[in-house]
């Protein structure tokens, strides 16, 4: 039988796993790291940096794969994205038994915590024949900005809500949220807001040595952080990036 491990590692930085993780990582046969383009060369870069740091087994093997590529111009994203999913399952698939075999642990470094937008746990359950799947979870992004701003999420008693950037544009602010955490924006949805009374938390890179963290009155620091994004993407090649919006209350 064959063990998936999907192994959070909060924004990149080795010090953002847990114990439980760099355990899973040393106990894996296989760890396999996905290849996202020469423009996100980074990112498997920062899985190897993690590896490096914390393989202390010798027997592991890594493998790097090209990881299929979301056809982003159908206007259907939920069907853009269920055969996406489908493509990287039978990758995985084929990098497993090409590597492994039947029986084995393989290990895969998953941004930030498996559990919360992210669809690995959902590809894995598209795998034949079905692994065993543990998870081992991470620091979120949320988390991570939070610790960056040194600020709570919510307020004494009150919930807090998380959404999508795309939710966020396409319907604007929820009704009734004082506390909004936004994940996966591709671009600056809270351009789309009122901004009177929203105070904004922004950070990318979180973790990382080249961390941007940005704050203040949406009202004012919105273009600052709109110019900042697309500088750091063009120096970059690509960013990660989140951030919190709460509804001012003096």
């Amino acid at each position: 039988m064959i063990t998936l491990s999907l192994i959070g590692i909060g924004s990149g930085h080795p010090e953002h796993m847990t114990l439980a993780g760099v355990r899973a990582l040393n106990a894996a046969d296989l760890v396999l790291i996905p290849r996202k383009g020469e423009e996100k060369s980074d990112l498997a870069e920062l899985r190897r940096a993690i590896c490096t740091r914390l393989l202390t087994n010798e027997a592991t093997r890594i493998v790097e794969f090209d990881l299929p590529v979301r056809d982003g111009q159908r206007e259907d994203y939920a069907a853009a994205v269920d055969d996406w999913h489908e493509q990287i399952a039978r990758t995985w698939t084929c990098q497993i038994g090409a590597h492994l075999g039947a029986s084995g642990r393989v290990a895969l470094l998953i941004w930030g915590d498996p559990s919360l937008f992210d669809s690995s746990l959902r590809i894995a359950r598209r795998l034949e024949p079905k692994p065993t799947i543990e998870v081992m979870p991470g620091i979120t992004a949320i988390q991570a900005l939070c610790a960056a701003h040194a600020i709570p999420l919510n307020d004494i008693g009150e919930p807090f809500l998380v959404t999508t950037g795309r939710r966020l544009r396409q319907s604007g602010w929820p009704q009734d949220a004082q506390v909004v955490a936004v994940m996966l924006d591709g671009g600056t949805a809270f351009e789309a807001l009122d901004p009177h009374g929203l105070y904004i938390w922004w950070g990318a890179y979180l973790g990382m040595d080249w961390e941007i963290v940005l704050s203040g009155p949406l009202d004012v620091i919105a273009p600052k952080i709109v110019a900042t994004r697309k500088d750091a993407r063009a120096k970059h090649g690509w960013i990660m990036d989140t951030y919190i919006l709460k509804r001012r209350t003096v």
